[in-house]
Formats: structure tokens, C-alpha cells, sequence
């Protein structure tokens, strides 16, 4: 295979074919380089991170899983350095190419199971979302992705960045293909259950550029066509921008316990953006590591009180389609700060969420998020079926 994208690690080579028969025979998939592959270094993206580690004896449960179920397993991917990102950007591994608009980063930190996914060298890909790791991406690069209810999927082989956020997901570049996997991964049908009630997030939507907002409307359109209830209403009272500043204390803060006897053990090398992350999550203050998790209780009870059963709610994946790549550090930081103000919901309350892809601003890619209650992760794989459905039959 050729890495035409440079979607995957350099140097590796992993190709495991998957069970001779099974529900995803003659599919094909890669694995963030977050994920245990048995006999392979696992890199996570940083050449010091985890040198000392043991080689793997065994896979990880998502990719045990995959190939069980008859997929090929055919390389692993770059990641953002130990997943501390959202843009896709490699300082060690460069960055990997957006085929949907190549003069724009792909979105991270699962960017290369995203890029490869998106230039057809798999079928599928997984990928880990803590902040927004595989929803933005998918948003980016026009593939329809999953951040499932946290704590459905088994984490076993995964590395961990911040567990209280941390969730295994998967991109598909069509729906057919993204619902077989879902079955096999969630461990159940993905038949649509058509919901009673849409809520449209104008708090989100209003936070959004204009050109996403009105490349977003004929998506909308459609999901409300399934939907007899449909109703605007604000998802975050506190402010979006609270609902971000909460997850960006709580996550960074998880991640330091995580890596913070691997940056005192080996003093390694990382890029300048990943330490100064490191370092401001290892100062962050009891107090606020106090409001943050109040907060997060209030984002709980606000999701829960709008996702009644047969409910869900939508909203722009993210609020501007891809950057253009290599933005100074200074524009970069407003743009992630921006872009987990739409994305905290996911790390704070751990609801299930599908993006959906189907629109464009400017050529690049945007996508829509549709989210349900915690466990309504085979619902929302069934609905983004259907709606891709009824929009090729209107082709």
C-alpha cells in the first residue's frame, strides 16, 4: 500500500488479516497509534512516548474486536502527540493530508485514521475522542464519525489521555459501511428508531460561523423531516464558552496525572504546544478543579433533562470548516479554544454522538452533529442511515 496522505506511522508495518469469516469480511481498517497491536510498538504519536514500555503481547479490545468480526487490519496511524490535540498537526510526524481540502489540517488528534479513511486506504478507522478527537475530524474531512456513550466501549489497549473523558470511536466514509461497524462495535443492530422530538441547539448554531449555519440548514431540513417535534432550545444556559472552560480545566488536568511521571522519569521531547499544555494542566487549582466538576454536574443534568427518550438534539460538529495548515501558535489557540466550546458537551456528559457529514462551506467539509441520551449510540447509527438513504434516493 501506498501512503499517499501520510496517514500512517513511518516506519511501521502492520498488516493482520481478520477472521475468514465474519460480519465485516472484506472490509478493511487502521488503528490510531493510541491502540495495542500485539508484536508492534505502540508510538502515540511522540518518538519518546512509551520507549520503555513492553512491546504489546495482544491486541486491544477495539482491535481484537474488528478483526474478530472478519476485518483486515492494515497499518497504524499518526496521532497528535499522546492525543493532546485537535487539528491534526505533528510536530515529529507532519501533518496528514485532508483529501477533502488539502490545503487544510485534517483535525486531530485522530488524524491519521481520519485522512486515511478519507482518501480511501480503508474502509474504517478508529480513533479515540476526549475533547473532540474524532467528532472534528470527521467534521474536517467529511466522514461520518461516532463519540459513543462513554464507558460502552471496553478501553482495554487503549491509551489513556484523560479517563474521565476518554472514549474509543470510528469513521466511515459512507453510511452503509459506518453502520456495520457500529453493529459490530457496539454489539448491537444499528436499526433506526425514529425520534419524536428534534431539538435544534440555537445557542450552538448561534456560536457557529454564518456560512456553517446556512450550509447546515438543508441537513437540518432533512433530520426534521423524520420528526414530528421539532423546537429550538438553548443546550449550555451557563454559556457555551463555560461549558469549554470547564472541560479545558478538568481534561487538562486528568491528562498531567496521566503522563506526569513519564515527563518527570524521562524529561522527553515534545512540542511546544503539548508542553505548555502539560504544564498549565499540573497548576491548575483545587478551586477550580472544584468548579469545573460542579459544572460538569450541571451539564449533566441540563443533557439529561433535554434528552427525554425518543429525543435528540443537533448542532455543527464544529464551528468553521478546517483551518488552513500551519496558522501561527497565536491564531491557533483561539481556533481550539473555539472549536471545544462546541465540543465540551461530549467530555462533560458523556452523551452519544454521530456526525454526519453532507455539507460544504467554501469546498471544505463541515459536518452535523446529532447527539442522544447516554446509550442511544445503535439509534443514532440508524438514523444517519436513513437520512443518507433518503438522500441518495433523491439523487
Amino acid at each position: 500500500m501506498t501512503d499517499s496522505v501520510n496517514a500512517f506511522v513511518p516506519g511501521s508495518s502492520v498488516q493482520i488479516d481478520g477472521a475468514a469469516d465474519g460480519p465485516l469480511s472484506g472490509l478493511t481498517f487502521a488503528a490510531k497509534d493510541l491502540f495495542d497491536v500485539a508484536g508492534h510498538h505502540t508510538g502515540g504519536g511522540n518518538p519518546d512516548w512509551g520507549l520503555r514500555a513492553p512491546i504489546p503481547d495482544k491486541h486491544s479490545w477495539a482491535v481484537q474486536t474488528l478483526l474478530d468480526s472478519g476485518a483486515n487490519l492494515i497499518g497504524k496511524t499518526i496521532t497528535d502527540e499522546v492525543s493532546l490535540g485537535i487539528l491534526g498537526e505533528n510536530a515529529f510526524y507532519g501533518t496528514p493530508l485532508n483529501s477533502a481540502a488539502p490545503d487544510r489540517v485534517p483535525g486531530g488528534s485522530s488524524s491519521g485514521s481520519a485522512a486515511a479513511v478519507a482518501a480511501g486506504l480503508c474502509d474504517t478507522a478508529i480513533g479515540t475522542d476526549t475533547g473532540g478527537s474524532v467528532r472534528v475530524p470527521a467534521s474536517f474531512c467529511g466522514l461520518f464519525g461516532i463519540r459513543p456513550t462513554h464507558g460502552r466501549i471496553n478501553p482495554a489497549g487503549m491509551a489513556p489521555q484523560a479517563p474521565g473523558s476518554d472514549t474509543t470511536g470510528w469513521f466511515a466514509r459512507d453510511a452503509e459501511t459506518f453502520a456495520r461497524v457500529s453493529a459490530v462495535m457496539l454489539g448491537e443492530p444499528c436499526e433506526p428508531a425514529i425520534p419524536t422530538r428534534l431539538i435544534i441547539a440555537t445557542d450552538a448554531f448561534g456560536f457557529a460561523d454564518e456560512p456553517v449555519r446556512d450550509a447546515l440548514k438543508p441537513l437540518v431540513a432533512r433530520l426534521a423531516q423524520q420528526v414530528d417535534d421539532v423546537r429550538e432550545d438553548i443546550m449550555a444556559p451557563q454559556g457555551l464558552s463555560v461549558w469549554g472552560r470547564a472541560q479545558r480545566t478538568l481534561q487538562p488536568a486528568e491528562a498531567w496525572e496521566t503522563f506526569k511521571d513519564w515527563i518527570n522519569r524521562d524529561n522527553p521531547r515534545v512540542s511546544f504546544n503539548v508542553a505548555r499544555g502539560l504544564i498549565a494542566g499540573s497548576t491548575i487549582s483545587a478551586a477550580d478543579l472544584n468548579w469545573a466538576a460542579l459544572m460538569r454536574r450541571e451539564a449533566r443534568a441540563r443533557l439529561d433533562h433535554l434528552l427525554q427518550p425518543g429525543t435528540i438534539i443537533c448542532q455543527p460538529t464544529t464551528p468553521f470548516p478546517a483551518p488552513l495548515k500551519g496558522l501561527p501558535l497565536d491564531e491557533l489557540n483561539t481556533v481550539r479554544d473555539q472549536i471545544m466550546c462546541l465540543c465540551a458537551y461530549g467530555g462533560l456528559t458523556g452523551v452519544a454522538t454521530v456526525t454526519i457529514p453532507g455539507a460544504t462551506v467554501d469546498g471544505a467539509p463541515v459536518g452535523l452533529s446529532i447527539m442522544g441520551a447516554r446509550g442511544s449510540d445503535a439509534a443514532l447509527v440508524g438514523l444517519a442511515r436513513v437520512m443518507s438513504q433518503q438522500e441518495e434516493e433523491t439523487k
